[in-house]
């Protein structure tokens, strides 16, 4: 599944905004919005993404 379908699943369940999602992944508040403008994430950002996800499920 697209990564950025995986966090806006994620926020629509925890009721997260995107940039309180951003700058506790990455320390990038408009991560979120950046990537639904095209912004390619790398795999190492990728994963850090990913591991917040999992350690803090919804």
């Amino acid at each position: 599944m697209c990564l950025l379908l995986k966090v806006d699943r994620y926020l629509r369940t925890t009721r997260m905004s995107r940039s309180r999602f951003g700058r506790l992944t990455v320390n990038d508040p408009r991560l979120v919005t950046d990537m639904m403008r095209g912004r390619v994430i790398g795999p190492e950002m990728t994963l850090r993404i990913e591991r917040f996800m999992a350690d803090r499920p919804a």
